[in-house]
């Protein structure tokens, strides 16, 4: 079934169902244990309820249930009963990884589970009176009492719950309130007839289709002379040419699929040819100012028709200045159709100059203080990356660091970042934020083609890295508009 909405709905179902007089007697440790179940209990109901808040919330929407919670319950009370100093390492690990995380798939989102326990599971949930266990004031470990206590407790709880009780900012309402209003638009906009009425002497659905093809027609250049392109740089074979030559070759399958498909809908459109069930699929996803699947395969966007289009030529318009003028000086990743392929690209360069195998690098972050105008050469190792967003967080760019966002800042520019390749050290992650880099804002993507990437490290200013990752705070290559 479905379990209540809300922290003070899912907390009481909890204490009502799950725990009775009987169990919550039963741990010999009781000054411990209910203080570190009423920790647990927030625990669940938070990973619950996080699922609102969508991809800032978690990537995929795990059903958690009761038998998680009661089975953790009874590994709370047996640690506890059998050691005399908390083992709160081995009851983070269990609880996290093991019991929730064994439905957990994604890395990320394992990364949450852990963040929670480290704040909920630790010795000043014990000492500390009326521990905190978020910003708020409201949510906190109650003392050591009765059973009754603790559900008293719950009751006094807000039925509305603020951003701010699952560690994440009040941005993150306005974020998913948007989207849950999107789709329900769309939705209301799927149920419209999908042709105009012939009556009113309006524009049929047919001539708005017309218009859009000509329109991108005017734009959809013609195919990149691939063999060309090979013989113009056969004098320089790197590793960064040769994805130049794949993206090239993809490209080309884009451009000639919206050539010769645009073209055979405009014909069966005015009659000309038989309109088969693909192009009547690309000509209703025009009509909704959607982009064709039949497009999407040469990478992944959600971005509207119009929107998409722009997109594609700002893309194309890289890779042809890129032809024409030799390496970028700094590079949108955002613009190729495996940006993962670049960057391995790039790690492969620094590998054949200096002789060393590649899995012996890896890549090393820093902020560039400086407008895209204002870099006049390409760094000596690795590539400058321009136009990425961060989402779930502000950017401090005095002091190059990550900051609480403005209120309704719900994404930030980031600046130039150098990405460097280095030898495989450990490096130093204290007061550093590994920031996960999504492709879109779908961060799961889908089985074909996921959307992470790879970890950015920025700096977490006043901030540990567990709250950016209860923030959702991720980079991202590309938006939804």
């Amino acid at each position: 079934t479905e379990p209540p909405k809300g922290l003070r709905a899912n907390l009481a179902r909890l204490y009502q169902t799950c725990v009775t007089e009987e169990t919550f007697d039963a741990c010999k440790t009781k000054h411990k244990y209910a203080k570190l179940l009423f920790a647990l209990s927030y625990f669940h109901a938070v990973m619950l309820e996080r699922r609102k808040f969508r991809t800032l919330g978690i990537n995929i929407a795990y059903d958690f249930n009761d038998t998680d919670f009661s089975v953790s319950d009874d590994v709370l009370k047996a640690y506890l009963d059998a050691y005399e100093n908390t083992p709160w390492d081995a009851l983070k690990y269990l609880i996290s990884e093991a019991n929730y995380g064994g439905r957990v798939t994604d890395e990320i989102d394992r990364r949450v589970l852990s963040g929670y326990l480290n704040q909920y599971f630790c010795e000043d949930a014990l000492e500390v009176p009326n521990y905190r266990l978020s910003s708020l004031d409201t949510y906190f470990v109650p003392p050591e009492g009765p059973l009754q206590s603790y559900k008293d407790y719950i009751q006094t709880l807000p039925q509305n719950d603020r951003a701010e009780a699952f560690g994440q900012h009040p941005n993150a309402d306005i974020s998913y309130m948007i989207t849950d209003s999107t789709i329900t638009l769309e939705s209301c906009l799927s149920l419209q007839p999908k042709t105009d009425g012939g009556g009113g002497g309006g524009v049929t659905a047919e001539e708005r289709v017309l218009d859009i093809i000509d329109d991108m027609l005017s734009h959809v250049p013609q195919p990149y002379n691939h063999e060309k392109l090979m013989k113009d740089k056969e004098d320089d074979l790197s590793p960064l040419h040769v994805t130049l030559f794949q993206e090239v070759e993809r490209y080309n399958i884009l451009i000639n699929n919206m050539l010769t498909t645009l073209h055979l809908l405009k014909k069966g459109i005015k009659g000309l040819v038989v309109m088969s069930a693909d192009l009547d699929e690309i000509f209703d996803a025009l009509a909704a100012n959607k982009v064709p699947g039949i497009y999407l395969k040469a990478y992944p966007s959600i971005k509207p028709l119009g929107s998409w289009t722009r997109d594609l030529m700002a893309r194309l318009d890289q890779i042809t200045r890129w032809i024409k003028e030799g390496y970028p000086k700094v590079y949108w990743l955002a613009g190729f159709t495996y940006p993962s392929c670049f960057l391995t690209a790039v790690l492969q360069t620094t590998a054949r100059k200096n002789a060393i195998p590649i899995d012996t690098l890896s890549f090393e972050y820093s902020i560039v203080n400086a407008e895209e105008k204002e870099v006049h050469q390409p760094p000596k190792e690795g590539v400058y990356v321009k136009d990425m967003y961060l989402e779930g967080a502000g950017w401090d760019f005095e002091n190059g660091n990550l900051c609480e966002p403005s209120p309704m800042e719900l994404i930030v520019d980031m600046p130039i970042v150098h990405f460097k390749p280095t030898d495989n050290k450990k490096k130093n992650a204290k007061g550093i934020y590994s920031c996960p880099l999504y492709m879109y804002p779908v961060r799961t993507g889908s089985r074909e083609r996921p959307s992470f990437m790879t970890f950015v490290d920025l700096k977490g200013g006043a901030c540990d890295s567990d709250f950016w990752i209860k923030r959702g705070t991720a980079l991202l290559l590309a938006l939804a508009t």
